[in-house]
């Protein structure tokens, strides 16, 4: 059987194999085999040797088909995967779609609330730096006599409210005091937001003067101190309330202010005019007013030079924007803007007795509010410059900048509701 076997394979090949044979039997001989090997035993291990090359050959063709197959199922797993993942991700996002579809519009009232809670959640250090001490002042004591007063002064000159508007304070709670025949300490806190509302009350509107239309809003300001990105929030402020905006890029001089306010802008949803870095601010408002003029906008906003290394250089540089504006705009309702860091306390004061004298400042914007303690600085600027603060940044997010109300600005520094 197994020579029959043998003898089909090796049908076609035997010349070749006797070749092999005799390679074979010499090599046998030259290494002194004693034993007699035949022609079939030869035969024989040569084929046995073929079958085995074939059985392996099958072998490994067989392994690769098993590591294809595995290959094949792993793909398949991961396929399924992915496309259960798809499936989870469509179903969140139809669920989040249905949730937005049955959110119920916010109405005006609960709006207030949150800004109310937002602007207490930005003044919280400032409380911490005045309302707070307050009360542990008044827990010290026991009567209200001279050491109390003391004490209560430096509190609000180290909250920033200013020595001169602290001194002013102090005397008008004294004489209330004593007209009022007060004893109890408890009952300065009544009077020192009396007081502080007072203050803020003795000023101008603080809204926005922006009707009617057309309008333009210079702001001006040091760098650094976030005038940039109160524009933008303004813009988009103005955006929501219906009116058409465009943006000036003014400030041609500081690195990176064009691309800052092209952003703001696109966030917006308001075109921004602008020129090349190092251009000439004065003919960069010259074409937006153009461009406000032919697009019929309700208000440009316009952004200007923030150096300040003296007064003249200040003076000439602004002073030619506001000539443009004179003569291409002078018709339109017009808004000066200063912005100042509320985390620069005192150093802020003059840098608005600077630009006071340079330019007729209708409005203030305090920024930082949420990273000072040293909030009095709004008190202090308001009884020392007779400037209206207008708007408020009390966080990062757009609307954050808040329309400033003194009444809300105090209750809130109180922690009331």
């Amino acid at each position: 059987m197994f020579k029959k076997f043998f003898d089909k394979i090796l049908k076609n090949d035997e010349e070749d194999k006797k070749d092999e044979i005799k390679e074979v039997e010499v090599e046998l001989e030259t290494d002194d085999i004693d034993e007699l090997v035949t022609e079939e035993e030869i035969l024989a291990e040569l084929q046995l040797g073929e079958v085995k090359e074939n059985i392996q050959e099958q072998d490994e063709q067989e392994l690769q088909y098993v590591e294809d197959l595995e290959v094949i199922e792993v793909d398949d797993k991961n396929k399924l995967e992915d496309e259960k993942v798809g499936e989870t991700k469509e179903h969140e996002e139809i669920k989040k779609e249905e949730i937005v579809e049955e959110t119920v519009p916010v109405e005006e009232k609960p709006e207030k609330i949150n800004l109310f809670k937002r602007l207490k959640e930005g003044l919280s250090k400032t409380k911490q730096g005045i309302t707070d001490k307050v009360d542990n002042l008044i827990k010290s004591y026991q009567k209200i006599d001279e050491e109390f007063f003391e004490e209560l002064e430096e509190i609000l000159i180290t909250a920033d409210i200013g020595v001169q508007t602290t001194m002013e304070i102090i005397d008008e709670l004294k004489d209330k005091v004593k007209s009022r025949k007060l004893t109890d300490p408890e009952s300065i806190k009544g009077l020192l937001k009396e007081e502080l509302v007072a203050i803020l009350n003795n000023l101008s509107d603080r809204t926005l003067n922006v009707d009617p239309s057309p309008a333009i809003i210079l702001v001006v300001g040091v760098n650094g101190v976030g005038k940039t990105t109160s524009i933008g929030k303004i813009a988009n402020k103005l955006r929501n309330e219906g009116k058409s905006v465009l943006l000036a890029a003014g400030d041609t001089f500081r690195a990176a202010a064009i691309d800052q306010l092209k952003i703001w802008g696109d966030r917006a949803g308001v075109d921004v005019i602008k020129h090349q870095e190092g251009s000439d601010p004065a003919a960069v408002i010259f074409d937006a007013i153009q461009a406000a003029k032919a697009r019929k906008a309700d208000v440009l906003i316009c952004d200007t030079a923030g150096r300040l290394h003296n007064k003249v250089n200040l003076m000439n540089e602004l002073g030619k924007v506001f000539r443009v504006v004179d003569r291409e705009y002078g018709n339109a309702t017009r808004e000066v803007l200063l912005v100042l860091d509320a985390t620069t306390g005192q150093n802020a004061i003059q840098q608005a007795k600077v630009f006071k004298e340079v330019v007729d400042i209708s409005g203030l914007v305090l920024t930082k509010l949420d990273g000072t303690a040293k909030g009095g600085i709004v008190i202090a600027i308001s009884k020392e410059l007779n400037i209206p603060v207008k708007l408020i940044g009390v966080g990062e997010k757009v609307e954050d900048l808040q329309q400033f109300n003194e009444d809300t600005f105090v209750k809130a520094l109180f922690g009331e509701e």
